[in-house]
């Protein structure tokens, strides 16, 4: 019965001694990252002027309304992350669309999928299309 102690032990210190070798090994350099800065972006929604994701509402046929929506956006897989990431707002039947989009198909997109999901007149499309750095 001690063999056997001994030959598991023996195994298991032999078979985890790679990890500790693996994170002594030198890391593959990583090419500098700026940090992300949205001040400017921000600013104008601190004055209450605009919806934020902090305003979606909680009833459930809205917050059904938003999930619809956003499970379009997210399964279509000809728009950008930066698309995938739009805010959704929806207020007593009123959907909201804010954020980056990187072309005007990519907003198109969006809006029509919002808009066949909440009906015509019930689309705020304030999406912006910016070009990525």
């Amino acid at each position: 019965m001690s063999k056997l102690c001994i030959a598991l032990a023996a195994l298991a210190i032999g078979g985890f001694g790679h990890l500790a070798l693996a994170a002594d090994a030198p890391m593959a350099a990583q090419p500098p990252q700026s940090a992300p800065d949205n001040s400017a972006r921000n600013a104008r929604d601190r004055d209450g002027s605009t919806l934020t994701s902090g305003d979606q509402s909680e009833n459930e046929v809205d917050r059904a309304l938003t999930q619809k929506i956003r499970k379009a956006v997210v399964a279509d897989d000809a728009l950008s992350i930066m698309a995938k990431n739009v805010k959704i707002i929806t207020v007593d039947g009123m959907v909201t669309l804010r954020g980056p989009v990187q072309s005007a198909s990519e907003r198109t997109t969006i809006a029509e999928m919002a808009t066949t999901a909440a009906g015509t007149g019930h689309v705020h499309d304030q999406l912006e299309i910016v070009t990525p750095e």
